[in-house]
């Protein structure tokens, strides 16, 4: 499994990438893993304050829907519309063309409150 040191994560299994006072917001290769293929997500937040550990949409696989946690409180500025026709890229780029939202960071300061990279892979037992 794949745990970039440079991103943060949650123990919902949700990462951020910290871009200025921006953040592009995915889920964990650990938890595409879990749930295994990815056929839908729907994100109808855009525009959205949405608070820290609140629900920002969903993701279903084939056998089941979970939700999405949002891992640092802030405004929804876009959702990744690759995701419409290929939601399949969670699942084969979860870190990169299968991030899920791009948010305006309400405040910056939550992000040292997440885990690390080697926090999480204990999380996880990886």
């Amino acid at each position: 499994m794949n745990f970039p040191s440079e991103l943060k994560y949650t123990k919902d299994h949700e990462w951020v990438k910290v871009e200025g006072n921006e953040a592009y917001v995915g889920i964990t290769d650990f938890a595409q893993r879990e749930l295994g293929d990815i056929v839908y997500v729907d994100i109808n937040t855009v525009g959205s304050d949405v608070a820290k550990d609140e629900v920002f949409g969903t993701v279903e696989a084939v056998k089941t829907v979970s939700d999405l946690f949002m891992p640092v409180a802030g405004t929804v500025l876009e959702v990744n519309a690759a995701l419409n026709d290929n939601p399949e890229l969670v699942n084969s780029d979860p870190y990169g063309e299968g991030w899920m939202v791009k948010v305006s960071l309400a405040d910056a300061a939550e992000v040292e409150g997440l885990l690390s990279a080697e926090a999480y892979q204990a999380l996880v037992g990886a």
